[in-house]
């Protein structure tokens, strides 16, 4: 991880000019226009803001997430001391609680669909897993969201595992999710004509119950749709009818209570912890639509995505995140996934949910293993590759891939860590013009009142010139080229001022003046 020493910065002198590339001439930059409003606070930033999110099949191998792997913690530490791991993705919902060696395994009926897992790749989680997975978090710091079969599961055998889980992660825990991507169970899972957000909260709220009546603190995240914003709703709703869980005896049976509960009063609403939803930029691999150049431009669809989570989070007084996600879903397209645009788009990306009052991000990753039997045993970006058999991270789009046993850090791990620096911030509105430059801006006040400022450049050709007196550069995001499998994210030997930016680059930039 790239470290500063912020009171050195704060030192520093900003009378020179800084340009990292050939100096170019002002008259060839567009002008950007910043003005930023520090008496307008925006939503606080969780310290826990960046996460990553795997396979749950990955704990089929127990030595994965562990605290013998050394190497793994050490790439987690490096991009965020309090993160937040997700486990879910769609192979959870062929996994099966195996509490003993003689457990059997539970029926599964699932539709075998092109892109989807089928029973035949159904696998074991095991308690060992569990308890090795906690040595990873305390290593680590982080904290994980736990995802629970739902699809090919029973409320009894979910409540099992939930206990098990609770006790053997304790205070790492964050929540629960019961299923993934539900909306899309039509495809597979469910029967197309009768499948809808109602019949998934019948489901989805039979399991909670029956894991909260065992786990009196369990608390859920849900809907973690594939980004379907019409089921948030129904799932309000549907939790709004039923009555809080406000008195001692609704969080313990055993607890004394003099309260007095009419027969008809609404059944008891599971603790709901966040919201939740995915979002892929598009996909599949094949699609000649998902390139660089469309990746880098604005999605209408964050922001609806946003306006619509916000509102839904507002009702029921909740946190919403963005908890599994990346560039092209299926597992990611070579030359788009896993090159330098992929940061860029995955700085500017954060920052925008960052800015939209989100508490957190999990880009999805892992082994290539787990994410092609999520997609049904295999990885259709291969199929894109001139040598498929070449080392390459797999997924594409994965941050922290496994090369040849060694874990190394990807194009959208530094984009996170680059966006990792408003963690615990404040953000900040500001007004942002960048002409006809594709940039994007974005300012936050830090615990310690120091404001910063990023300023991500995604333009192939532009560069952009900057007037920001009193911040000084301190961390650049840049690479040979947008295609480029080398990221660069280094400090500037000094702390200067920056006047302009080159193109497809991004700069974090800290004030000089109290």
């Amino acid at each position: 991880m790239i470290l500063f020493d912020r009171r050195r910065f704060v030192a520093a002198s900003t009378a020179a000019v800084l340009t990292l590339r050939p100096r170019l001439a002002l008259s060839q930059a567009s002008s950007a226009s910043v003005t930023l409003r520090p008496d307008q606070a925006g939503p606080t930033v969780p310290a826990n803001f960046i996460g990553l999110s795997y396979e749950i099949e990955q704990l089929s191998d127990p030595a994965f997430f562990s605290a013998t792997n050394t190497s793994l913690i050490a790439q987690f530490r490096a991009l965020s001391p309090r993160g937040v791991l997700r486990l879910g993705g769609n192979t959870s919902d062929v996994g099966w609680w195996k509490p003993s060696p003689a457990s059997p395994k539970p029926p599964m009926s699932v539709r075998k669909v092109v892109g989807e897992p089928s029973a035949d790749l159904s696998y074991a989680i095991e308690p060992q897993a569990i308890t090795k997975l906690r040595g990873f978090l305390d290593a680590s710091g982080w904290t994980c969201i736990f995802g629970i079969n739902l699809a090919t599961n029973t409320p009894g055998l979910a409540a099992d595992e939930a206990v098990f889980v609770t006790k053997a992660l304790g205070p790492k825990l964050e929540y629960f999710q019961l299923g993934n991507e539900p909306d899309l169970f039509r495809n597979h899972m469910r029967d197309p004509a009768t499948w809808n957000a109602d019949r998934y909260f019948d489901e989805w709220l039979a399991a909670a119950n029956a894991i909260q009546a065992k786990v009196p603190d369990a608390r859920f995240g849900l809907p973690d749709t594939a980004g379907n914003p019409d089921w948030y709703a129904t799932v309000v709703s549907r939790l709004l009818a039923l009555r809080e869980r406000t008195c001692p005896c609704d969080l313990s049976p055993a607890a004394a209570c003099s309260c007095a509960v009419g027969p008809n009063a609404p059944a008891l609403r599971p603790r709901i912890a966040a919201l939740s939803h995915h979002y892929y930029f598009g996909g599949p691999p094949a699609n000649p639509e998902v390139n660089i150049n469309r990746l880098l431009q604005p999605s209408p669809q964050v922001d609806t995505l946003a306006h619509d989570i916000q509102a839904a989070a507002a009702q029921l007084h909740v946190p919403y995140r963005m908890t599994e996600g990346n560039t092209c879903y299926r597992g990611g397209k070579p030359g788009v996934s896993d090159v330098f645009a992929a940061s860029l788009w995955a700085a500017d990306y954060a920052l925008k949910l960052a800015s939209s009052g989100y508490a957190g991000i999990n880009l999805h990753g892992g082994g290539g293993k787990q994410v092609a039997n999520s997609l049904g045993g295999t990885l259709p970006g291969e199929d894109l590759m001139p040598d498929r058999n070449a080392p390459h991270p797999r997924p594409f789009y994965t941050p922290i891939a496994d090369i040849n046993g060694k874990y190394t850090a990807e194009p959208t791990y530094y984009g996170l860590l680059f966006a990792g620096h408003f963690a615990g911030a404040t953000m900040m509105p500001l007004a942002f013009n960048s002409g006809p430059v594709n940039a994007t801006a974005y300012a936050a006040t830090l615990p310690t009142g120091q404001q910063v400022v990023a300023i991500i450049n995604k333009d192939e050709s532009k560069p952009l010139s900057l007037n920001l007196p009193g911040f000084a550069l301190n961390l650049v995001l840049s690479a040979p080229s947008l295609t480029s499998t080398r990221v660069d994210l280094t400090e500037p030997a000094s702390f200067r001022e920056a006047s302009t930016i080159p193109p497809a680059t991004a700069y974090l930039l800290y004030n000089t003046r109290s």
